[in-house]
């Protein structure tokens, strides 16, 4: 095998993708130069930041302002003991460049908002929502639309998690699925408030970064117009069809409602 872009080692690191006849050589120097930002390196940004970069994607840049607490542990498998009180974002890097040392890893300690959400976003192929609140999701959704970018999203919740891929070649909206609430009292649960099994966040974002990997690589089938909704108390996996509202392809104004 040869390629122009894999040497012989990444060729023999790769090697069980590469026998797959969808992913091949040509999949892999897809994932090699591609570019993914991930938002939030939270309970369903480990594994998506992990799996990714075990996959051989070639610049993988993280948004996250946040510090390891101890409650994290239970989940963010990224982080230990000794990482309590420390930024997110440094420790991640420092743990994506010890699994891959190949890959081009970019933090971005900051909160991502209407503000900046343009800039940041602009240079990447693919944006993964890992975060865990409504007002992010709607900035990301909105500026994935305004630059044409494909937003592959999770969330959680007790049991139960959730995976889609939206603004995918003129598909549904993250706001055809969840149209922006007006009450305050609507407000997104959290684990601090609900509770939640720590593998969860694990299955859903594995399966946030199959679809990132999917995507890149032109294989399978894509969760377009789709949320799959797993229970992992029941061992039950639904999908349900979403809407694409024409409306909600017209954004002008970011919003974070």
């Amino acid at each position: 095998m040869e390629s122009k872009i894999l040497s012989n080692r990444d060729i023999r690191r790769y090697s069980r993708q590469i026998m797959i006849p969808e992913i091949g050589l040509e999949g892999q120097e897809k994932l090699m130069i591609s570019k993914i930002l991930v938002v939030g390196a939270g309970g369903l940004g480990c594994p998506v930041l992990q799996y990714l970069t075990v996959a051989g994607i070639g610049k993988i840049s993280v948004v996250e302002f946040d510090k390891v607490d101890e409650s994290n542990l239970q989940r963010q498998v990224l982080y230990g003991t000794s990482d309590v009180g420390k930024l997110k974002s440094i420790i991640a890097k420092e743990r994506l460049e010890h699994l891959n040392s190949n890959g081009n890893y970019e933090i971005l300690n900051l909160r991502l908002d209407a503000s900046n959400a343009l800039n940041i976003i602009s240079d990447f192929d693919i944006i993964v929502d890992a975060t865990d609140n409504l007002e992010t999701r709607y900035v990301i959704n909105d500026a994935c639309i305004m630059m044409n970018k494909p937003m592959v999203h999770g969330a959680i919740y007790k049991y139960e998690g959730m995976v889609s891929v939206f603004n995918y070649r003129g598909g549904p909206t993250y706001r055809c699925f969840n149209p922006s609430g007006t009450s305050e009292s609507y407000k997104n649960p959290v684990p601090a408030q609900v509770g939640l099994l720590g593998v969860l966040p694990g299955i859903t974002g594995t399966l946030m970064a199959n679809e990132v990997i999917k995507i890149i690589t032109g294989t399978g089938d894509i969760l377009s117009g789709k949320i799959l909704i797993l229970n992992i108390f029941n061992n039950t996996f639904r999908t349900f069809t979403i809407n694409n509202i024409p409306e909600n392809h017209n954004i002008e104004i970011i919003s974070n409602k």
